[in-house]
């Protein structure tokens, strides 16, 4: 087995470790050594998976090859914590529930450091770059292309053949209707529908989403 840690010690990291836990049932890969989190103290608990080894400090101190996955909502710190990282025994696999659907495998072109979780589904010809996290029954249609370090909240809904940049965040139930362009640092809301291509850095709500400041 191939030790791991999940970066991120709150609710969605116990997720990620049920996924881990879902993957080894299937084949034993990981071994799940515990949390790094940069607010909170050294040996606390979570849950039953395992204590929290530290902060980035003490990831990049770390002496040994180790496989992280990110466990955070939020695109920007991702891509913070990342970038704090020096440590060269560090990599960043894929995790990927079993339960996951593909419509045609071969044709999925996916990076690293992507997190998906179960019910998702993946048509044809789908491109997903790094450090994604797709929760719970998101799916991504045929065509689509998706960039780095975005968020899916469960259930979001991309239609076909849309483009979406990096460090975008999609609220619960967000839909995006197909040939539709999302560029960077756009938040879309909860239940709001996605009807016109979007720009940069603004908040988008309702049905149909509109334009709102961050």
């Amino acid at each position: 087995m191939k030790p791991i840690a999940i970066y991120g010690a709150g609710g969605f990291g116990k997720e990620v470790a049920t996924v881990i836990q879902k993957i080894n049932e299937k084949a034993t890969s990981w071994d799940l050594v515990g949390f790094f989190d940069d607010g909170l103290p050294k040996g606390t608990p979570v849950s039953k998976y395992g204590l929290t080894l530290g902060g980035k400090d003490e990831l990049n101190d770390w002496p040994h090859h180790l496989a992280i996955v990110f466990a955070i909502g939020s695109p920007n710190t991702i891509k913070k914590v990342l970038e704090g990282i020096k440590n060269e025994k560090i990599d960043y696999p894929n995790i990927i529930h079993p339960e996951v659907y593909f419509a045609d495998k071969e044709t999925l072109r996916i990076g690293k450091g992507n997190v998906i979780v179960r019910g998702c589904s993946f048509s044809v010809d789908v491109t997903l770059g790094d450090f994604n996290q797709m929760n719970s029954l998101s799916a991504l249609a045929h065509d689509v292309s998706v960039g780095s370090f975005n968020v899916f909240m469960p259930l979001t809904r991309i239609s076909g053949s849309v483009s979406i940049g990096d460090h975008n965040f999609f609220g619960i139930n967000a839909i995006v209707l197909q040939n539709i362009k999302i560029g960077a640092n756009t938040r879309i809301g909860a239940n709001s529908v996605v009807m016109r291509h979007t720009k940069d850095h603004y908040l988008y709500l309702g049905n149909p989403a509109r334009k709102m400041k961050l």
